[in-house]
């Protein structure tokens, strides 16, 4: 090829670029527009308000990277085995398995591991999961009572049917319908929410758990109202709403119980998407606040409880149920699609790196009931009234904890079926990142397929390639956490301008081509928190991870059965050697406060980037793929208390003549002991 020649195909080629690059736009704003209708997927009918974000269906999202890796671990763990261990999803004798709803067992177990293990089952093609989860969706849609009721019939009070355990039941019907999309499922719930509208109103939703949780059954009955448009659905909607614990109170909640909080703060902003009243959403975020201020002045997303909240157990050895991370990240996903506000998916985030997965062994084959920001102990001992539990509620057992053995197994599914949401523009918005493809459809009816390769929170680079049949014009959203403060985007290799230091969603209008490439680009800094309100201690940040002091973990094999919480039950045949359990106790010293420059505090602090682990399981101390290096002093005072606990934070600033020692910090999430809120020592 003649020099001449090559010149002219180089030409050629960078006006090509530039040619795709023509009429690319690029906004950063702080909450996209919701004055559209999606005309492909589920989103409200008139007169509920319109989504900013609408979910997609499931299965739409296939996961890769550490996420896949997570699912993989559940399905070969506790979830995928579960059937053979817990005596709730035992098949003799249960309640879910017959018309009368008549059986020894049958609550809210199985439905609450159904949503997890069913979804999980979709989002792999996992044929043995999905048969399993059809096993119970037909015994639930093939044994509704004549009266539309179905379930296990329970009563708490005379003639006050416990409406509580059908409404996880009813997000595995909808996610099957998706899935499927079986007719009985609309029949099934049509006639069910009959049947609830002819209850009178002092027998309506008068239970503990149920009175908290009315937001579950309204979304059902919304999702419902979108597939039919049938109007009686919105009465319901009014009763539910009104029979409700009052979750709009200034300075106040109904219970305090830490996953009622989690699930049942929402609750005023569903219906807002009906009484379009502005007080109602106030009142969600008004819950929301409440919470972390009394009680969320720690780092992990969520809040100190244990089982409840209690005035003067503040500090960030109170913990947070399993159950109460799964049902705060639903609820932040939920409230995404509401309002828009890029804040439900920082909390989700937040939650997800630096807590969840700290609430399981690595293997995801044993879990405990309570995780907190600061433990240095894992073990089977009783740590009330320190915890608001009594009982081994600190063990890592994969035979105990009823409620969280079986809810858990929606936290990653659920964090994946919602990190892409379609738009009312007709467009998508990435929310969460990790390593995915979706496929939607999109502009003009177009379906393409997305793929995401990135391996965030640990690297701070997302690409996106576009897979189309043809060119398509629709609008591709970026989310910019609020942490970012650099953001840049490239598509085609082309920077687009933005403006400096904004956060919210990049909008990228653009006539999208086979084959385009979209380069995200999140600069991490380290930060250094301070919280004021709990003895000005501090945490470290990179990005979105947070960081806790590397703590020797030394796991300690127990029998599941002598280990397990007083109302745990269990299959005749579950071995407890195959499914041991685990106390996790320290094997090096975890009583230190950091040295922190004053003036700068990043110099205190060096990043250290390791290899990405083989396994793909970086939420683990032998394999993250960061470490920060920081210096500290011990601090001899602050050890473990009488109930077994870290004890209460000292004030800081500490004074100690202890020697300084160099530390290594390492993800919160990894470490299942951990110190991640620091005394500052001089």
């Amino acid at each position: 090829m003649t020099k001449a020649i090559k010149t002219l195909c180089y030409t050629l080629m960078a006006l090509a670029i530039v040619a795709r690059s023509a009429g690319q736009k690029a906004e950063v704003l702080s909450r996209i527009s919701n004055s559209g209708t999606n005309k492909f997927y589920l989103t409200n009918k008139a007169p509920l308000q319109n989504q900013y974000f609408v979910k997609l269906p499931v299965a739409s999202i296939k996961p890769g990277g550490w996420v896949k890796k997570a699912l993989e671990l559940q399905k070969e763990g506790l979830t995928g085995n579960l059937g053979e261990i817990s005596i709730w999803l035992s098949k003799k004798d249960n309640a879910w398995l017959n018309k009368e709803g008549k059986g020894k067992y049958g609550w809210e177990e199985l439905p609450y591991w159904l949503k997890g293990y069913g979804n999980i089952g979709y989002v792999l093609n996992d044929q043995k999961m999905i048969s399993e989860a059809k096993f119970w969706i037909d015994a639930v849609l093939n044994n509704q009572r004549d009266n539309g009721d179905f379930g296990p019939a329970v009563e708490k009070g005379a003639g006050k049917r416990d409406l509580w355990t059908n409404m996880p039941m009813l997000w595995c019907l909808q996610s099957y319908y998706e899935y499927s999309k079986d007719p009985r499922v609309i029949k099934l719930m049509t006639k069910y929410f009959k049947w609830q509208l002819t209850i009178p109103d002092n027998k309506f939703l008068e239970d503990y758990w149920e009175k908290s949780r009315g937001g579950d059954n309204l979304s059902s009955v919304y999702w419902l109202y979108n597939q039919t448009g049938e109007k009686f659905l919105l009465e319901l909607a009014t009763k539910i709403d009104k029979n409700t614990a009052n979750w709009r109170q200034e300075n106040n909640l109904p219970n305090w119980h830490n996953v009622n909080i989690a699930q049942s703060f929402r609750e005023p902003a569903q219906y807002f998407q009906q009484s379009n009243n502005q007080a109602d959403l106030k009142a969600t975020y008004n819950n929301f606040k409440l919470v972390r201020d009394l009680y969320g002045q720690v780092p992990g997303g969520m809040f100190g409880s244990d089982e409840n909240a209690r005035k003067g157990y503040d500090d960030p050895r109170q913990a947070i149920e399993t159950c109460g991370m799964v049902e705060q990240i639903t609820s932040d996903n939920m409230l995404l699609g509401i309002t828009g506000d890029p804040l439900w998916a920082e909390n989700a985030e937040d939650i997800a790196f630096n807590t969840f997965s700290a609430a399981f062994t690595p293997n995801y084959k044993a879990l405990r009931y309570l995780t907190a920001p600061n433990m240095a102990i894992s073990d089977s001992k009783n740590h009330a009234p320190g915890i608001d539990n009594n009982g081994p509620f600190l063990m890592m057992n994969p035979f105990s904890s009823r409620c969280c053995q079986h809810n858990h197994a929606a936290g990653w599914v659920y964090y994946s079926e919602n990190s892409w949401m379609a738009t009312p523009d007709n467009g998508l918005a990435a929310q969460l990142y990790f390593e995915n493809s979706v496929s939607a459809k999109v502009g003009d009816g177009t379906k393409v397929r997305i793929v995401q390769i990135t391996r965030y929170p640990f690297e701070d680079q997302v690409a996106f390639t576009v897979n189309t049949p043809k060119a398509v014009t629709f609008p591709l959203y970026l989310r910019v956490p609020a942490w970012c403060k650099k953001a840049s985007v490239k598509i085609n290799g082309r920077t687009l301008a933005l403006e400096a230091d904004r956060t919210g969603y990049i909008k990228l209008t653009n006539n999208w081509k086979n084959g385009d490439k979209v380069l995200l680009e999140l600069p991490m800094e380290l930060e250094i928190r301070k919280w004021e309100k709990n003895k000005n201690s501090v945490s470290v940040d990179y990005g979105p991870l947070t960081y806790s002091l590397r703590i020797k973990e030394d796991y300690v094999q127990k029998d599941s059965k002598e280990t397990a919480i007083g109302d745990s039950r269990w299959q005749e045949g579950a071995d407890p050697k195959k499914w041991p359990s685990y106390e996790i106790l320290p094997g090096s010293e975890w009583n230190y406060g950091l040295l922190i420059d004053e003036q700068n505090p990043r110099n205190s602090f060096k990043v250290v980037k390791k290899k990405w682990p083989v396994n793909n399981n970086p939420f683990t101390n032998a394999t993250a793929p960061i470490e920060i290096i920081a210096t500290g002093k011990k601090i001899p005072a602050w050890g473990i208390d009488k109930y077994g606990l870290v004890a209460v934070l000292p004030q800081s600033p500490v004074i100690t003549e202890e020697p300084v020692t160099t530390l290594t910090l390492v993800p919160m999430g990894g470490a299942r002991l951990r110190i991640s809120a620091f005394p500052v020592v001089k």
